[in-house]
């Protein structure tokens, strides 16, 4: 089944490139390519895509008018997923994405999109109600977190932030081991681990993978 797709960004070269892109992915139908708030809300209502695509800053302020063109969009359609994309990894951004849950959100960096591989895995992940999250994002959140007075990611052993990071970028516990030289089992115990330092149970509605990244979003929008 083909994801159909809403594109959203005023730069023209940028959204033609970003046209091309899904053009090569073939399991992917883009139904509008617009270039503002207005324009993209309309789409939207016309043709009820399964994921939106939009930047951030677009006319007529270029500051967060797709920010909340995408709150819209999750209040208004609850099973059409929204991907940001920004120029910039900003803890401030993601949190106001994900407010409202977790569901079918994803955050992507301009620089990355062009990663063919990259951008059909956080489509996929957002259709399907999962979250994608660029994993500079994740870097630039326990980077800066850990510099604060947060007890609960201060816990966190330097194997478990890196495990923390790779499970942000949407791999299983076996890329994850791949990616450490570490075996299942002991990826699954540092999971299990950080899991428990944050505070997740696992009774929580979303996965608790995206839970534990949402705690340190969380916890640095509280600390600023």
């Amino acid at each position: 089944m083909s994801i159909r797709v809403v594109l959203a960004e005023d730069n023209y070269l940028l959204r033609a490139g970003i046209t091309g892109l899904l053009a090569a992915v073939p399991e992917v139908e883009l139904l509008a390519s617009v270039e503002d708030q207005e324009s993209l809300l309309s789409a939207v209502a016309q043709h009820r895509p399964d994921v939106v695509i939009t930047d951030i800053r677009m006319p007529p302020t270029h500051t967060t008018e797709g920010l909340v063109a995408a709150a819209l969009v999750r209040q208004q359609y609850p099973g059409t997923g929204v991907i940001l994309l920004t120029q910039f990894a900003d803890p401030e951004y993601a949190m106001e994405l994900l407010r409202d849950g977790a569901e079918g959100a994803g955050y992507l960096l301009k620089e990355h999109i062009a990663d063919l591989d990259e951008l059909t895995r956080s489509l996929h992940q957002v259709a399907s109600g999962g979250t994608a999250l660029d994993p500079l994002l994740v870097e630039a959140l326990v980077h800066r977190k850990t510099s604060s007075e947060d007890l609960a990611l201060s816990r966190l052993s330097p194997r478990e932030r890196e495990v923390l990071e790779h499970m942000a970028q949407g791999k299983n516990n076996a890329a994850i081991a791949r990616s450490l030289v570490l075996t299942e089992k002991s990826v699954q115990k540092h999971i299990n681990s950080l899991f428990s330092k944050l505070g997740i149970s696992g009774s929580t509605d979303l996965d608790r993978r995206v839970a534990a990244v949402l705690a340190l979003l969380d916890s640095r929008a509280k600390a600023g």
